[in-house]
């Protein structure tokens, strides 16, 4: 008689090879400050609101809240597929019982008909908001904040950049004035003064070493599935470097047109702009300034 044996496991899979975490080349919460050429000028401390506890579920959570109160009603017209002249012959005629246009059998109105009305379709009066409470909101922006000095979270968000740069990456204030040294040809036309200013802000992200993940972001522009290309967003690019200054309508003429580069103020940072999708971990370039206006917010 032929003993019983267990049936043989299959052999577990080899462990996914994770990413090297980066480290950053000084102290957790000190980084340099860089010149417009790459430079290394001083270093200096970040401030309090970096040291907040990173919390992921609030991030996630104050993200979502975002998405969703800025989505806005919509439902078909109330006259959608009854703009017919239908009748019902009655019963007793062996045809199914379905409005049919006048003087002929062909079907209208009914959802199962072609041209009828859709059967349950969008509520215009569907109320999508998600309420998330101040602290909650405030908490998952310093959390977001936090995640930025973590260049392994940063890496493996997907983002490319040199390793030996300290995160978030601290430029000088001249940054705020790019905009002013290069506005000076006057005789020049507004395309051709465009053009000038991105290659001014291309040649200051490749000395900081960044630059490599806008041209992440140009590999990865593609059309947009669905009928969302038809209605004005036919490309969807992703998120690349964003920078934060206090002097957002100038610098935003110099970087504005790289692709996947967002430029705002110290007023306009929220868990979305730091974590879009709710993925924490956003490469991020802050001027002195900028940096300075953080130092009195609350952890």
């Amino acid at each position: 008689m032929r003993r019983w044996r267990s049936p043989r496991r299959p052999s577990p899979r080899p462990a996914e090879k994770k990413p090297k975490p980066v480290k950053s080349p000084l102290g957790s919460f000190a980084v340099h400050v860089y010149s417009l050429e790459g430079e290394v000028v001083k270093d200096i401390d970040l401030p309090a609101v970096f040291r907040a506890p990173l919390r992921f579920d609030l991030i996630r959570r104050a993200v979502r809240a975002f998405q969703a109160n800025r989505r806005q009603p919509y439902g078909p017209n109330r006259k959608a597929g009854m703009r017919h002249s239908v009748r019902w012959s009655g019963k007793g005629h062996g045809v199914s019982r379905v409005p049919r246009i006048r003087g002929t059998m062909i079907g209208a109105q009914a959802p199962g008909t072609v041209g009828g009305r859709k059967g349950h379709g969008p509520k215009p009066w569907a109320d999508w908001s998600i309420k998330i409470n101040h602290k909650e909101s405030l908490r998952a922006r310093n959390a977001a904040l936090a995640a930025l000095r973590e260049a392994d979270i940063v890496a493996r968000r997907g983002h490319r950049f040199d390793v030996d740069r300290t995160l978030p990456i601290v430029v000088e204030n001249d940054l705020d004035e790019l905009w002013e040294t290069l506005d000076e040809k006057r005789e020049e036309s507004e395309e051709e003064e465009r053009i000038r200013a991105t290659r001014r802000g291309v040649k200051v992200f490749q000395a900081l070493g960044v630059y490599s993940d806008v041209e992440r972001a140009v590999r990865g522009t593609h059309i947009r599935a669905g009928r969302g290309k038809l209605r004005g967003r036919r490309y969807r690019t992703p998120r690349s470097v964003l920078v934060v200054t206090t002097k957002r309508e100038g610098v935003a003429r110099v970087f504005g047109n790289l692709a996947g580069v967002e430029v705002v103020s110290p007023s306009g940072l929220n868990a979305e702009v730091l974590a879009p999708g709710g993925d924490p971990g956003r490469l991020t370039i802050f001027t002195e300034s900028a940096l300075d206006a953080l130092r009195g917010w609350n952890v």
